[in-house]
């Protein structure tokens, strides 16, 4: 089977400041780069990917993206980048002028779970999300399970806007917590310009005693929520190797769903992400 990883990421701390990494372990630091991708990716069928901000320091923003569209062009999986934005901002749309036009750009993020809760609540920030429509670009939700509230807001107020929701929303896999965060992800599924990643999981379960079975109330809960036509598999590589391999994350992935058939399965792995992202 055929699988498009909505979600990677690749940084090089010799070219771009990236401030969260300093509380990181020395898994994560350093670089991460296409080669490195490529070998934790072998033996698996990744054939195609989608790049992710990587939260880079604000002042990096423009060349991050600038330089993650630049691999895109050379020979590899990258079929398209989500790149890092500030909404908030009056000159979001200067930005925006400045990075579209590049045919693998498919959408914006901000990483919210590092900023006050209700920043995604703010009349700036909600106006410039809806400009996204205008620019043919989708917004990545990526907010702490306790976040996901303000998350609902905002895409009742964006309904022309699509959005994807990083991380099944981030729940607290270790803790075994299933709610409020259940709850709030039905809400979110009840608008259909949304999409829920299944990825990031095992980052956020028990790194040394973490089973498969860990993740399936959180895997079900998500498609029996938002159905199997609006759920996308994501390796969150490298972050996913503070728990799991890229390898060992596909064929866990693959276990849990197993009993949705293979039909199902390659909308997760491959076909849905052609079509929210829009792939060639």
């Amino acid at each position: 089977m055929k699988i498009v990883d909505t979600h990677q990421h690749l940084w090089d701390e010799s070219m771009f400041s990236y401030p969260w990494l300093k509380d990181q372990t020395s898994t994560l630091r350093g670089g991460f780069q296409m080669k490195d991708y490529l070998a934790a990716t072998q033996g698996t069928t990744i054939y195609k990917s989608v790049h992710l901000e990587c939260d880079v320091d604000e002042h990096f923003l423009l060349q991050e993206t600038q330089y993650i569209l630049s691999l895109a062009e050379q020979d590899n999986p990258l079929e398209g980048v989500v790149a890092g934005g500030r909404p908030d901002r009056s000159d979001f749309r200067t930005y925006l002028d400045l990075i579209t036009g590049h045919p693998k750009l498919k959408g914006i993020r901000r990483v919210l779970h590092n900023e006050p809760d209700d920043l995604a609540r703010s009349r700036h920030f909600i106006a410039g999300i809806r400009l996204l429509e205008e620019y043919d670009l989708s917004f990545d939700i990526c907010v702490l399970a306790r976040q996901l509230p303000s998350a609902i807001d905002l895409v009742g107020e964006c309904p022309g806007v699509s959005f994807i929701l990083d991380h099944c929303g981030i729940p607290r896999v270790k803790e075994r917590e299933l709610h409020p965060w259940a709850e709030n992800i039905e809400k979110l599924s009840g608008f259909s310009n949304v999409v829920c990643k299944i990825s990031g999981l095992v980052a956020y379960a028990d790194p040394q005693k973490w089973h498969p079975e860990d993740l399936r109330p959180f895997v079900e809960h998500v498609i029996k929520c938002f159905g199997w036509d609006r759920v996308m598999f994501g390796s969150d590589w490298p972050v996913c190797n503070r728990a799991a391999t890229c390898g060992r994350w596909v064929d866990t992935l693959m276990y849990l769903t197993g009993n949705g058939g293979e039909r199902n399965q390659r909308k997760l792995f491959q076909e849905n992400a052609e079509r929210v992202y829009r792939l060639v």
